[in-house]
């Protein structure tokens, strides 16, 4: 009855003192983010709560259960022992992504509030998903790796393992080759501004923005909120639109047909009227030309500006629905028209 009691102390007073310095801790870096509320590290900490209580409960407990006299317990201390360590390296793992990442997005978020430049902006988010990413797994590659060692048989298997780590390095590099060329392909869209998260893009006719990149694949959200998901080797082997590369800023244009008799001049002018109050035109510049002919009409085609492909869309199209609706309430006569009937002063020879 007394080692049991004492095995009960021992865990309630490991979960306790672990709940009390995890608690400081909280208070700490809550302090700390009310204090600088520029630096956002302090908040983004915070987040690491719950792997530090596990990382704390487990390493006092692997300290603390050597005290507990208790008969299962003995019997089996070197298994729970075991268990123990291996919760503390996983634990390890998680709390040192978590640190990982509330300092790599401290300093993004940083960035990007200093920065005015929103096409760098969403270069260093790519480029810091796809960090996040490669820290992840290498710390879980790692985890893995030495929780394997602590196995007695992978130990003694490990001198036979490296024996034949050339054979399976080629075997494994000729089976993944697709998975390691999306991964370097990954790393060259990061860092080699071919494309960006939130940056517009035209891949298979379908025009998006660019919503999520991993090391393997990247995702497009198209207007109609459909998901389009490519491999990141598509966008290193095949060409592609990318209406965000230099800035968002794009000219849209707007065809019209038109018959002959079609006053261009009042087209234009009433072109202009209607860009002054459309709320999606940026005022950075505007044309109406005829740029064919043929010998039924003509086509005119107005140019018109926008700050990014949605707006420049939502123009195109008011501006297409303006024109035509000129041209059937003051202009009728110059809508395209299908000749049928013979040519004034033609004759007809039976």
């Amino acid at each position: 009855m007394e080692s049991l009691l004492r095995l009960a102390l021992v865990i309630g007073g490991s979960a306790l003192l672990t709940f009390a310095v995890a608690r400081a801790a909280d208070l700490f870096l809550r302090h700390a983010d009310a204090r600088h509320p520029e630096t956002p590290l302090w908040g983004l900490l915070r987040r690491c709560r719950t792997p530090l209580y596990v990382v704390l409960l487990t390493a006092l407990l692997g300290w603390t259960q050597r005290a507990s006299d208790w008969g299962p317990l003995r019997e089996h201390r070197a298994g729970v022992g075991h268990v123990l360590l291996l919760c503390l390296i996983g634990g390890g793992a998680w709390l040192a992504v978590r640190v990982a990442a509330a300092v790599v997005e401290s300093s993004y978020a940083r960035y990007a509030g200093r920065s005015n430049d929103p096409a760098r902006v969403r270069r260093v988010r790519t480029q810091v998903t796809l960090i996040l990413r490669v820290v992840a797994v290498v710390v879980g590659v790692v985890a893995t790796a030495v929780a394997l060692v602590t196995f007695p048989a992978f130990r003694t298997l490990g001198t036979s393992l490296l024996a034949s780590a050339g054979i399976i390095g080629i075997v494994a590099g000729v089976a993944a080759q697709s998975t390691l060329g999306n991964l370097f392909a990954g790393f060259q869209i990061a860092f080699g501004d071919m494309v960006r998260i939130g940056d517009t893009v035209v891949v298979d006719g379908e025009w998006g923005v660019v919503e999520e990149v991993t090391l393997t694949f990247l995702t497009v959200r198209t207007w109609d909120e459909r998901r389009v998901t490519l491999p990141v080797s598509y966008f290193t082997s095949r060409p592609f639109e990318n209406w965000s590369r230099g800035g968002a800023e794009m000219t849209g244009t707007v065809f019209v047909h038109c018959d002959h008799s079609t006053p261009v001049a009042a087209m234009r002018a009433h072109l202009r009227e209607f860009l002054e109050t459309c709320p999606t035109w940026d005022r950075r510049g505007w044309d109406l030309a005829v740029t064919d002919t043929s010998p039924t009409g003509i086509t005119v085609r107005a140019l018109v500006t926008a700050k990014d492909a949605d707006d420049v869309w939502t123009t195109r199209c008011a501006v297409r629905e303006e024109l035509v609706g000129w041209l059937v309430r003051e202009h009728p006569a110059a809508l395209p028209r299908v000749v049928t009937a013979p040519a004034v002063g033609s004759t007809h020879r039976g």
